[in-house]
């Protein structure tokens, strides 16, 4: 709808520009890979074939942080520091962004150290698998925000130039 307020602050809903539009749809592929995810932690914590969903939700978490990785490094070595330059980074929503990101990539990152320690219980592995979850709820509504406040906001904010500078930045983060 045309003129249709988003339900996140009233900020209207624009056409995003090339660089924008890339980090929108890089979107969708990691909900996916995080949706398997979920359903593997739930398995998990009704201990449904434990030891093999364990150790498939170990491969995909590492194939999801492999994706996961040059997103981010997108969005916080480029997205973010143009941004801020407009509206700061040390508080407000780019520093909210760069706290989930920090968060979400803590998470995983203490569940692959602690899976790399070697065999757990039942019990750990559910724990661990928590963690999992926790990335989970942080990068769904993470994404969610993105989507509805901030690429629409950072759209109204950057210059055409910069939004050149954003595209051609994030092509080079493979």
């Amino acid at each position: 709808m045309s003129g249709c307020m988003s339900g996140f602050g009233g900020i209207p809903q624009a056409e995003l520009s090339e660089g924008l539009k890339q980090l929108k749809s890089e979107h969708p592929p990691l909900l996916a890979q995080l949706e398997e995810l979920f359903e593997l932690t739930k398995q998990i914590e009704q201990e449904s074939d434990i030891d093999h969903n364990f150790e498939e939700l170990i491969t995909k978490v590492k194939e999801f942080k492999a994706a996961l990785d040059p997103h981010s490094e997108r969005e916080e070595g480029v997205l973010f520091p143009m941004m801020g330059a407009y509206i700061g980074t040390t508080s407000g929503p780019i520093a909210v962004m760069e706290y989930e990101h920090d968060q979400a990539k803590s998470n995983i990152g203490t569940f692959l150290t602690k899976v790399e320690a070697g065999k757990s219980s039942t019990d750990e592995k559910k724990k661990l698998a928590e963690l999992v979850q926790n990335a989970y709820f942080i990068l769904t509504e993470h994404f969610s925000k993105e989507e509805n406040v901030l690429f629409p906001m950072a759209e109204r904010m950057l210059t055409d130039k910069e939004k050149a500078d954003l595209y051609q930045k994030i092509q080079e983060i493979k």
